[in-house]
């Protein structure tokens, strides 16, 4: 116990100088509500009309974007998903037929995955419900607004722009 303490003095002595900013704090909480706020939306979306969860939209959309098997660990960054969370996510998927792995030739422990014809259609039928869904969700702010907000975003996330043109 006295560690704990110690080590809170220390902390609480050295943390002055290092709060953000009233705005930055501000950004901070209105970034958690609303992102959670709006994943909810679109997760209640997909749920209603029987369709799995956000996640594995979001997996089908990385590797069709990505055109060529890929690598879990370069999914888990967008994704923001942690490895070992990925890895059973993808064994569902793959238990569904909706993903398959591939073999990596340079690293035979690894390997790559590849949506399957049933996912491209899973990914597809998703979209239906969760465009209108998130378009509801995001409603509330013009085009122009929301092409700042992404590049505010992207910023922040050290994001290249990514092109999200129709995915239908």
């Amino acid at each position: 116990m006295p560690l704990q303490q110690s080590r809170l003095k220390s902390l609480t002595r050295n943390s002055a100088a290092k709060v953000p900013s009233d705005p930055i704090q501000r950004a901070w909480i209105a970034l958690g509500r609303v992102s959670q706020a709006v994943q909810c939306h679109v997760e209640n979306e997909l749920k209603k009309a029987d369709f799995p969860e956000l996640s594995w939209y979001t997996v089908l959309w990385e590797l069709e974007r990505a055109g060529k098997p890929t690598r879990p660990k370069d999914l888990a960054i967008p994704l923001f998903i942690l490895p070992y969370q990925l890895s059973r996510l993808v064994d569902r998927m793959e238990g569904e037929g909706l993903v398959k792995r591939i073999v990596c030739k340079e690293d035979k422990r690894g390997h790559l995955l590849e949506p399957t014809p049933k996912g491209y259609a899973l990914r597809k039928a998703m979209w239906g419900v969760y465009a209108p869904a998130m378009d509801e969700a995001m409603g509330k702010i013009e085009d122009k607004e929301a092409l700042k907000l992404a590049e505010l975003l992207n910023k922040l996330g050290g994001i290249e722009h990514v092109d999200c043109a129709d995915k239908g």
